[in-house]
């Protein structure tokens, strides 16, 4: 059995190993990573040895784990590569090039129908009824979505919402509130499953996932880098976040949101910028914490969209999809019972 994973940032790690008596065994390390010294390799292959095969890998990270020294030096691989590229071995965890994606663009929506379907489409996934997907959102109406935990009350201003005529979302993941008006941001909805990031801690998924998106954003001329948890940013300042949520049926929704051509002076008169922020970034620096794509690329945002469709398409082999009518209808219904309700929006007051 085979098994590869990529470090994001890192080096490739692969294991190739038997399994015999529900055991695992003849397990052998390799890769393009450093160790330092040359046996470390041996005894972290002999730590496996004998695991069932039925371990997870948090198990198989803390065998590799106990059996290094503080003598040595481990340079593009990690105990928790090592256990994931056992899990992907074993037939237990996922690689992209395992999944079967369709990649997909809008339709432009009201603002609330894509916050559902962040729900909605992912339950289609989970019960057969679509393949997982990468899905470019549009929307025809300014908005806020705010974070699955955040406080209404303390990221909003009612003036500002309601001058500016905007529509107020909760979604289902953590994170920060996105301050989207048609046309100004680039975000997308990633749905996999969880084994794809079998192994993997939430600190640990997020570059994993959005590895793509930095690639897409080099071949645009943006110097992008990941900052844990979940922004990402460049020399001029932050580009955008990223939110995901798991699900007991083993699929989870990975999204992001880039700012393509904010209006910072608005969105300044809609979101309430907190004094932590301001303490950390001054008060002129966090009303232009965002710095858009548009300054660095001189790009129309269809074209980056396309640009994201394409590599998107091309990486992994995705097919095009579509969101249908049925799933806009679904989508309005979910809103009507629990999206654009009050109990929901104001959930934390």
């Amino acid at each position: 059995m085979h098994g590869e994973y990529k470090v994001p940032g890192g080096k490739l790690v692969v294991v190739d190993l038997d399994v015999v008596d529900e055991a695992l065994t003849g397990v052998r390390l390799s890769g393009d990573f450093f160790l330092d010294p040359d046996d470390a390799l041996f005894r972290m292959a002999a730590a496996i040895e004998g695991a069932p095969a039925s371990a997870g890998a948090k198990e198989i990270s803390a065998r590799v784990g106990a059996a290094l020294t503080d003598g040595d030096t481990l340079m593009g691989i990690t105990p928790e590569a090592v256990g994931i590229a056992v899990r992907r071995a074993v037939g237990a965890a996922l690689a992209w090039e395992d999944i079967d994606f369709e990649v997909i663009h809008g339709p432009v929506v009201d603002p609330m129908i894509n916050v559902a379907m962040d729900e909605t489409l992912v339950e289609d996934v989970a019960a057969g009824r679509r393949k997982p997907f990468m899905r470019l959102w549009e929307w025809n109406a300014p908005q806020v979505v705010i974070g699955s935990f955040q406080s209404y009350e303390n990221e909003l201003q009612p003036d500002g919402v309601e001058r500016h005529g905007i529509t107020v979302s909760r979604r289902v993941t953590g994170g920060g509130a996105m301050f989207m008006e048609p046309g100004n941001c680039v975000t997308y909805s990633l749905v996999v499953p969880t084994a794809l990031v079998e192994g993997m801690s939430f600190e640990q998924s997020y570059p994993y996932l959005d590895q793509w998106v930095m690639e897409v954003l080099d071949r645009l001329g943006i110097r992008a880098k990941y900052i844990p948890l979940n922004d990402i940013a460049s020399d001029l300042g932050k580009i955008g976040g990223a939110a995901q949520k798991r699900w007991a049926n083993g699929y989870m929704i990975h999204h992001v949101t880039m700012a393509y051509d904010i209006d910072a002076v608005k969105m300044n008169e809609v979101l309430r910028i907190g004094m932590e922020k301001i303490r950390d970034k001054g008060t002129r620096s966090a009303v232009k914490r965002v710095d858009p794509m548009r300054s660095q690329t001189g790009l129309e945002r269809e074209e980056i969209l396309r640009t994201f469709y394409d590599y998107f398409k091309e990486k992994y082999r995705a097919v095009p999809g579509e969101i249908t009518e049925a799933d806009i209808a679904r989508a309005r219904r979910r809103c009507e019972e629990k999206f654009a309700t009050p109990e929901w929006v104001l959930r934390i007051p």
